[in-house]
């Protein structure tokens, strides 16, 4: 993510509301179908250090298969999710994320299971319990006008109407508005969508773009992300949009622009150079990681910031007003290696994500010859509040400079501290060795010292987790 240093920006930071505990905050009850007594619910929460109980426990999602009918005119969503999944214990219950959306029917493996409402969560019975290890799959039948979700720390998220269309967007969750969802980035999965809007009308998701069919005024789009996900990458945006389809090195390149924008204006521009900043950065972190790329623009004032949805961006206007800004396209690029396709365990690393990406920014001003990274470097090192640590900023700090410009610093001083060629092969290692994969803090330390040599202990306590200004 990137924020917009502009007063748009108090809104640009988004999460959904936490889920609260079962009825009774005790043990499922075992199904009568059920007799073994190791039969337990899966937890409520994926027991994030910062978020305990954002996602779900007991299981793990191998794939999401959503078929999705919106109508702008009302607001109205209607839709069936297939849920691919494999039980990590003996399950008796588990819960999926679904927040403002009602389900109306649940199977699990095509018998028909018990669910029921808490909060935002789905709670779902099985008429038999699931063995540990057992691969299952749950349908579930969904609608509702969907909403957004409100968090006083991390602002408002998720789906939001718009005056022909919506869009759902938002860090650390969002994908919980609009499908049932194991909604942590622990829990990565494959990603479809066949959504169905009004003719005339454009929906664009991830991935790489399908058959496209017309029936009686209503159009179907549908859009394929085969590499894993974390659920708040997972992105739809509708409503009246030039959409551009082209390839990139043999690739789907999809850039969309809302028709209130300047066809030929500074976003469209700035999205033009997608493709040469892709190549540039696959210099500097090894082969670009997914099937297709692009971006999309929103000309809506709710959106301060630019999001890494997974293979195709999602930019504010507001970066755009007055300039073509390809420095935020960068940022937002980087973020496919750095972000995801290597992606979080837990939320507290989230400079694994922007602190890497703020330096494909500094990698990309130098290679433009607009500024060298050491300059970028000695501008944020000369005046900076050293008292948040970037290695455990606290969910107040989650988008703050500790983690985006300390962040980058640390890799910076990184680079100074092993040498080059060290440095650039750990660029390019890293989101190989990680691809698709779920990472912390001590998994990049290891790689760090491995790459080196070297023994980095003191120097990532100093630049990660002190409250002094290191010595560079």
């Amino acid at each position: 993510m990137r924020r917009a240093r502009t007063a748009v920006a108090a809104v640009a930071v988004l999460a959904l509301a936490g889920c609260t505990a079962d009825d009774d905050g005790g043990p499922a009850t075992t199904p009568s179908s059920t007799s073994a007594p190791s039969f337990a619910a899966g937890a409520e929460g994926a027991g994030d250090p910062y978020f305990p109980t954002y996602g779900n426990g007991g299981y793990d999602v191998g794939g999401y298969d959503l078929k999705v009918r919106y109508d702008p005119a009302g607001g109205e969503l209607r839709g069936t999710a297939t849920i691919t999944a494999t039980a990590t214990q003996a399950l008796s219950r588990f819960n999926l994320d679904l927040a403002h959306l009602a389900a109306s029917k649940v199977t699990v493996d095509g018998r028909a299971a018990t669910s029921r409402a808490d909060g935002n969560e789905l709670v779902v019975t099985p008429a038999a319990g699931l063995a540990d290890g057992a691969a299952f799959t749950v349908v579930v039948e969904y609608g509702g006008r969907p909403q957004a979700l409100n968090n006083e720390t991390l602002g408002v998220g998720g789906w939001l109407r718009t005056k022909d269309g919506a869009f759902a967007l938002g860090q650390p969750e969002s994908a919980s508005t609009w499908f049932p969802v194991n909604d942590h980035p622990s829990d990565k999965a494959t990603f479809s969508l066949a959504i169905t809007v009004p003719d005339g009308v454009q929906a664009i998701g991830n991935g790489v773009p399908g058959a496209r069919r017309t029936v009686a005024g209503w159009t179907t789009w549908t859009w394929r992300e085969r590499n894993p996900l974390a659920s708040y990458l997972a992105f739809v945006v509708i409503g009246h949009y030039r959409v551009k389809v082209g390839t990139h090195d043999g690739k789907p390149m999809i850039t969309a622009i809302p028709e209130s924008l300047p066809a030929n204006g500074n976003a469209a521009r700035a999205l033009g150079r997608t493709g040469e900043i892709v190549d540039y950065l696959a210099t500097q972190f090894g082969p670009y990681p997914f099937d297709a790329s692009g971006g999309v623009v929103l000309d809506d004032d709710r959106v301060g910031y630019a999001l890494e949805t997974q293979s195709r961006p999602v930019y504010g206007n507001t970066f755009f007003r007055g300039q073509a800004n390809a420095t935020v396209v960068a940022h937002e690029l980087a973020h496919q290696w750095f972000g995801d396709s290597v992606s979080l365990r837990r939320w507290q690393d989230i400079w694994l994500n922007e602190g890497f990406a703020t330096y494909g920014e500094w990698l990309w001003q130098e290679h433009q010859g607009e500024r060298t990274v050491q300059e970028s470097f000695d501008r944020a090192y000369a005046s900076f509040d050293w008292t948040v640590p970037t290695g455990d900023p606290g969910v107040d700090n989650l988008f703050g400079d500790a983690v985006y410009l300390r962040g980058a610093m640390t890799v910076q001083a990184l680079r100074h501290a092993i040498g080059d060629d060290a440095f650039f092969a750990l660029l390019k290692s890293w989101p190989a060795e990680h691809r698709d994969g779920n990472v912390t803090t001590e998994d990049f330390i290891a790689a760090a010292e491995k790459a080196s040599g070297r023994d980095l202990g003191d120097f990532f306590e100093a630049w990660l987790f002190g409250d002094r200004k290191p010595t560079y």
